[in-house]
């Protein structure tokens, strides 16, 4: 075996053989360690793999193993009649001492600079709660799970192997998915396009982002809404935009003062949510439309038209999206499944001029190469054969239910301290408490109480301070609504 002390260093290797990790690996690992900590130091001959074998009680071809994995990840030499070393390559260090259980300092702070962001901090992980009125989440007890689950298994068993999983596919993402996806927007939403005039995406930030590495430049001005969606406006600092908000009200985006800065200067894109504005939920009026299709063709900008829940609407048949009266190809539409679904499966969608969506394909190549064709296409398997549609009807009639019944609650339990218009559609109320009511502390002592809710801070703006909060009713049920009604009324 050679030194006493190198017997004694592999005789304390651990080898767990009931692990799924391979016995070779283990000592792959063990032996990696002790290069790393200075046990095993620079151009040391290391025992023979029938000692180390011995030792361990193991064969002697998985020692023989784990020196092989060593050497070609570069920790190991062998030479022919001397024996295996460890690299002359690697520098000695003398081990640090770390307390148990520590991080190490490098895996919290970077060794570099990195540009401070002023934008929202990161979602963390929901909050398990009994309880929720969240930002306006589909109920997923509702979904079609089961067939959805079928469809998938369906994509993998099928034939053609190789032509799914053996190669890349078209990053706007497969013809099938994108004709089935084409028929159904062309019958519900009064479009016209074919396969080549979609693309498939991650969801509607993934589209955001996407469109604005591909068509915004620095200095473009990019006009929205306020109040609005921050994680699009923050898309749009970060493309190197400026962004000018405009006032949003009862009527949706006021198209008056869109045509003012027109008149002043180049705008390259709106963002707009027409048919349930974010976040006070008011719908774009009519003549607000066509003024706005006729500004995008008089000045030349785009339109991008974020649609995330036209499927929902209650009073009447739904305004069709500005995309069906899109003559000179302006808008580009987005859509998600993530909202009408569920937000786990991240499906999206854009649809534009097909120039535009061959440019955004070689655009998005760079960051996501084609997305996940076996979802897309099993998603094209339910709306072929008429589940989503199915689902969509059952659950526009249990939402408009849930709508009623909340909305009727928050009139007879809370009127003395919230004000809100109830929503034509969507999945949330945008409900304003009154001016005594801190958000902040009323959403903290309704988590403690098991509800969870929004503190509101992500609606408000430098010139818009409204003391307002989403309330989504659609993802839960009328018992829930109703306990959750109470909690707020036992708060307030």
């Amino acid at each position: 075996m050679g030194s006493p002390i190198l017997k004694q260093i592999f005789a304390g290797v651990n080898l767990a053989h009931a692990a799924e990790r391979p016995v070779y690996l283990q000592l792959t690992d063990a032996i990696l360690t002790f290069i790393k900590n200075g046990k095993l130091r620079s151009g040391q001959k290391l025992p023979g793999t029938r000692d180390v074998a011995a030792i361990l009680h193991i064969n002697r071809i998985t020692v023989s193993k784990a020196y092989e994995e060593l050497q070609m990840q570069g920790w190991l030499e062998s030479f022919v009649g001397r024996g295996t070393f460890v690299s002359t390559y690697i520098a000695d260090h003398q081990p640090k001492i770390l307390g148990g259980g520590l991080v190490p300092a490098s895996l919290k702070k970077a060794g570099y600079v990195i540009q401070s962001l002023n934008y929202p901090d990161n979602a963390p992980d929901i909050a398990i709660t009994e309880l929720h009125l969240d930002d306006g989440y589909p109920d997923p007890r509702l979904a079609p799970l089961k067939e959805f689950y079928r469809a998938y298994r369906t994509q993998l068993t099928r034939s053609g192997v190789y032509h799914k999983f053996g190669s890349y596919g078209n990053p706007a993402g497969p013809g099938y998915y994108r004709e089935a996806l084409s028929n159904h927007l062309n019958e519900t939403r009064g479009l016209k396009t074919t396969a080549k005039n979609l693309l498939s995406v991650r969801g509607t930030l993934m589209g955001i982002n996407l469109v604005c590495n591909a068509l915004i430049n620095p200095g473009d001005v990019i006009v929205s809404g306020i109040p609005g969606w921050k994680r699009a406006e923050h898309n749009f600092l970060h493309a190197g935009a400026k962004h000018i908000g405009i006032k949003v009200d009862e009527n949706g985006l006021v198209v008056d003062e869109l045509r003012k800065i027109c008149k002043k200067q180049k705008v390259k894109m709106v963002y707009v949510t027409p048919h349930h504005h974010y976040p006070t939920t008011v719908s774009l009026r009519i003549d607000r439309r066509l003024e706005l299709l006729r500004l995008a063709n008089e000045y030349g900008f785009i339109i991008f038209e974020d649609d995330y829940d036209f499927d929902f609407h209650y009073k009447h048949r739904p305004l069709l999206p500005l995309a069906s009266a899109d003559e000179n190809g302006m808008v580009i539409y987005c859509g998600s499944f993530s909202k009408s679904f569920s937000p786990a499966f991240r499906m999206g969608y854009l649809v534009a001029a097909e120039n535009v969506i061959g440019h955004l394909a070689r655009v998005r190549i760079l960051l996501d190469r084609q997305g996940d064709h076996v979802l897309d296409n099993a998603m094209a398997d339910l709306l072929n054969d008429g589940t989503i549609q199915r689902y969509l009807r059952k659950t526009l009639t249990v939402y408009a239910e849930r709508r009623d019944f909340f909305c009727d609650l928050l009139q007879r339990e809370l009127n003395d301290v919230v004000n809100f218009t109830i929503p034509e559609g969507g999945m949330t109320v945008w409900t304003k408490f009154a001016k005594s009511i801190n958000l902040d502390t009323l959403a903290k002592k309704a988590y403690q109480k098991g509800l969870y809710l929004s503190d509101g801070k992500v609606h408000q703006y430098p010139n818009f301070n409204t003391n307002a909060v989403r309330l989504g009713f659609a993802s839960s049920s009328k018992e829930e609504l109703a306990k959750s009604v109470k909690i707020l009324r036992g708060l307030v």
